[in-house]
Formats: structure tokens, sequence, C-alpha cells
């Protein structure tokens, strides 16, 4: 048996039927060229002969007695594929909005403890005659980088795959489920080692705590105009922030990884400031729309994680920052600016405890006190009344530069579909893969009905910050930009048609990374296109010589909306 550490049982201690606290993802594949197959066997065969490369396949719960404290995982040894791995048609015509909208109903349902915590779907009836593979497995018992390490397990870098040495036999038990007594003998011996580990790292936490009294020597250094405007203890409170439902809404875009990097160089800033700027012009357009915009900046909750490098333990090891999305500034420069100021500025203060973060604590009794609390807050309406830590949930997952494949199946995307909770009712996840930057967003449906709106406004501010590196200059040290030397967008994907011409959506991998800009016009220049396995994909990059105009009225956003 292995321990949950006090950070793993959380997630499970917090599941209630409104709030499920599983992961996933969504990757569209194509299949080999001139595949007659059924690909649902195939895929079912497949993780038959891959699911002992990663523990979470392969393990289940066993609940402590009386729930006095936390469970443990045990080996399953009777595992039913058939049950594990599903199979789904969409009804015509199979677009990429249909595929959306099932991904978010099935991303709500919760997954059966008895079993281990893992559900696969292939989705076919697509009508580009692709396939998707939905993922989703218990936050308990993975974290974004462990999600990474998993994906090795089931990926392969060519089309034929590798060869996987199959697992050593061993004896299967008699029972069914651990005795009383040997798992009453456990939980006390785990408990006891947890009190003697936060008694050992007591004085390196007094001493963490301590230095929160002395000023940064750093932060000291900079230059006060920089220095990052300090926000209240509790965020603004919008209608993100709400008791959520079990329903859910989700939608997936893709920026280019290259357009990205440039904008990050141009303004000497990093990616992830670049990706919060990006949410934060979105989420500043979408709650001006309904005079909803608070004065005050807006705040993200932001992952960060405390894995050593090589670590590819299946659990979690991760704390949290907040960040201010300065939604307060009007100017995006001068907003990503903050950004990057106050991103810094709370990284700093994580590196100062982050030795001293405990991802595994006692919790004797937790079991039914955290989930008591966590169904009472939630269906009480106490989160409607409290003020929130922070509005929105921002998380950025580095993934594979390259391309991989599924049961011989190339992965074109790999939107991840994340947590929406109480309080916090919509999660922006991004994940880089093979050149492109896969952003997934997730909500409760109530909360958030239109997350397509927010969708296209992430678009349009990505465009917008894009055009103003060729309007600003570049920072201290940065190259400066040239229109000849555009960045190249991400490979496999093709412009986006116009709402006029094609109103029907396109399939996730035809889609468009972006829509173009509200921007002047200016010539576009040709980048190669990328060669896969598959096909060719032509690429264009804009490089605008004017600042974008405001981003479309709602009725025209509208339109776009429902073309996606």
């Amino acid at each position: 048996m292995k321990h949950l550490s006090g950070l793993d049982a959380t997630f499970l201690h917090l599941e209630t039927p409104e709030m499920p606290m599983h992961v996933g993802s969504l990757n569209v594949l194509d299949l080999p060229q001139g595949y007659k197959g059924d690909f649902y066997e195939d895929a079912k065969q497949f993780m038959a002969s891959r699911i002992h490369l990663a523990d979470v396949f392969t393990r289940k719960l066993a609940l402590m007695p009386f729930d006095m404290t936390n469970p443990v995982w045990v080996a399953d040894e009777d595992i039913d594929l058939d049950y594990h791995v599903r199979h789904i048609t969409l009804p015509r015509p199979g677009t990429n909005r249909q595929l959306q909208q099932y991904v978010a109903r099935l991303h709500s349902t919760l997954l059966d403890r008895s079993r281990p915590m893992w559900e696969f779907f292939i989705i076919d009836g697509l009508k580009s005659g692709q396939v998707a593979l939905y993922t989703k497995v218990h936050h308990a018992g993975i974290d974004g980088q462990a999600g990474v390490a998993l994906g090795k397990a089931i990926f392969d870098l060519e089309p034929a795959g590798r060869v996987v040495k199959p697992p050593r036999a061993r004896p299967r038990s008699s029972g069914y489920q651990l005795g009383m007594a040997e798992l009453a003998t456990a939980a006390l011996r785990n408990t006891a080692q947890q009190y003697v580990k936060l008694f050992k790292m007591a004085p390196a936490i007094a001493r963490a705590l301590g230095g929160l009294a002395k000023p940064d020597e750093k932060a000291a250094e900079k230059n006060t105009a920089t220095a990052p405007k300090k926000f209240n203890l509790f965020a603004p409170r919008t209608s993100l922030n709400v008791s959520i439902t079990n329903q859910r809404t989700f939608a997936g875009r893709t920026i280019s990884l290259a357009e990205t990097k440039h904008i990050a160089k141009h303004f000497g800033v990093s990616l992830n400031d670049v990706v919060m700027a990006t949410v934060a012009g979105a989420l500043r357009h979408y709650l001006a729309d309904n005079n909803e915009l608070p004065a005050k900046p807006l705040v993200a909750g932001v992952p960060v994680s405390l894995r050593e490098a090589g670590d590819e333990t299946s659990n979690n090891q991760a704390s949290m920052i907040l960040v201010s999305l300065a939604t307060d500034i009007t100017d995006p420069v001068q907003r990503l600016k903050a950004i990057n100021a106050s991103s810094t500025s709370s990284k700093s203060t994580m590196n100062r405890f982050k030795a001293v973060i405990l991802d595994d604590f006692p919790t004797f009794a937790a079991p039914w006190l955290v989930s008591g609390i966590a169904s009472m807050v939630g269906r009480s309406g106490l989160v409607n009344l409290l003020p929130p830590a922070a509005n929105v949930a921002i998380s950025n997952v580095a993934g594979a530069p390259f391309p991989m494949y599924f049961a011989g199946a190339l992965v074109t995307s790999y939107y991840p579909v994340s947590i929406a909770s109480h309080g916090t009712a919509l999660n922006v996840t991004v994940q880089s893969y093979n050149g492109r930057m896969d952003y997934g967003l997730i909500a409760c449906r109530r909360a958030v009905p239109d997350i397509t709106e927010i969708g296209d406004y992430m678009l349009a501010e990505h465009q917008l910050l894009l055009g103003l590196t060729q309007t600003h200059p570049a920072a201290a040290g940065a190259a400066p930009a040239k229109a000849a030397a555009a960045p190249e967008p991400a490979p496999a994907v093709k412009a986006a048609p116009k709402p006029a011409a094609k109103p029907a959506a396109e399939p996730v991998a035809k889609k468009a990374a972006a829509k173009k800009p509200p921007a002047a016009k200016a010539p576009a220049a040709k980048a190669p296109a990328a060669k896969t396995a598959v096909r060719k994909a032509p690429a264009k990059a804009a490089a605008p010589k004017a600042a974008p105009r405001k981003p479309a009225a709602p009725a025209k956003r509208a339109r776009v909306a429902a073309a996606a």
C-alpha cells in the first residue's frame, strides 16, 4: 500500500458532486492515411499494453476505518478496460462545438472511487474524419507536471510506436480489500511519521516566517516605478466568484507558441506573464460588456510547482501564488509590465518559503471533517458572501515540443481540461505542444454561459499584443522586432474562415489558431509550411503596423462565437 500525502488527500476530501476534482485533456487525432480499422478496439488494445507503465492506471483507493485518516493506494488486480476505455460517436454534423460541449458534460461527472480513478473516451463522428481522445484522472493522484510524465507512458514519438515489455507476473492476493486491522495499523504508523516530520521542520518554518519581516534586498534595488502595486488581501467580487453547480462548459483555443515567445522577448517579460496578460485582457473586455469590470484589479491564483527536476512521481507537489492581473490599467503594454512586476514579487516570496512548504501533513479526522465543511460551504451560499482570494485560476504547463502519437494516430492538439471550484468558477489552463499554446477554458455553465466569448477575446488580445511589438520599442536586451522576421505560427493550424463565408464550426485540428485582430490592414509575411507525418498545413503571421483598434462590437463577437 502507498499512503496519500496530505495534499493528495485534500483533493479527495474537497470533492463534492458540484465540484469534481479530476483533471484531463482533449486531444484531436489524425488517423493514419488509409486507415480502415476500428480505432476504439485498437486504442483499447493499445492501453492494455501500456497501463503497467504508470501507477495511476493500476491503483485504487482503500478507505480507512471510520474515515479517521487518509485512504491509501493499493494495487487493483482486476482492471476492467471496457469500463475505463469507452467509445462515443457524436451526432451529425460533428462540429468542434459539439465536441467541446460533450467533453464539458463528461467532465462534470464524478469518478468511481471503487476502481482506479481514470477514464479514457474515444470520440468519433467528427465531420473532419478525425477522432478525439478525452482523458480524465483524479487530481488526488496527479498534478500538471506529473501529467506530462503520464503522457510519456501512452504517447509515442513515431506512428509505429515503441516495443513495451509486458509486466512481470505477480502472485494475486486472496482478498478484494485489505483487512481492518492492517489498515488501522498502517494509518497510525503513517500519522505518527507525519507528526515527526512536522516537528523536525518546525524550526525551518519559524525561520521562514521570520524572514517575511525582513525586506527583500532584490526588490529594494528595483526602481520604484516598476515595483508592483500592492493589491488587497482579497480580490474584488465578480460574477465569476460564486458557488458553482456540477454543470460545465468548455472551450479550447490555440495560440502560436513562437508568437507568444516573441511578445515575451520583445517586452522583457516571461512567457507566463504573456499568458496571464492575454487572459487579463480577455476578462477585462468580457466583464466590461455587462458593466461588471471592478475598479480594483482582478487577481489570479497561479499554481507553482515544487517538483524537483527529474521527479516524475504520480502525486501532487505544488503550491499557489496570487498575481494581480492589473485589469484597472487600460494600456495593454503597461498592464503586461504590471503583471510581470506582481508575478516577480509573488515568486520571490514563494522562493523564500519553497523549502519548508509541506505537501504531507497530519490529517487525523480530516476525511469526514473537511468533506463536511466543503459540502456545507458550497451549498449554503457562503461563497457568494465571502470575499474571494482570487477571481480566476490560471495555469501554464510546459508540454512536449515535438509531435506525438497515440495508438498510431498523430496528436494534433492538447487542450487541458481542469477544475472549476466554488468561488472560482473559471479555470484557464494552458499546455504547450509542438509549437502551439493550447488554452483550455472550463467553467460552471450557470456562472459563465458564454465561455466562447472569453476564448475569442483571448485571441484578439494576443493579436493586440503581437501588433504592439511593432509600435513599441523593445525592452533592454531584447532584439528589435522586424516585420520580415515575424515569428512563425504554430504548425498544423490553418487560417480562420470568415463567419460570413462558412458559418459552420470546423473541428479542432482544422480550426484557426487565432482570429484576425481588429487592426489596420498590413501585409502578412509568409512562413514556410510546417511538415508533419500526416499532412502539410500552411501558416501566416501578421505584423500590423498600427496599434489595433478597440475589440469588435458585441454583436460581431456573437457571430464569431457562433462560427466557433
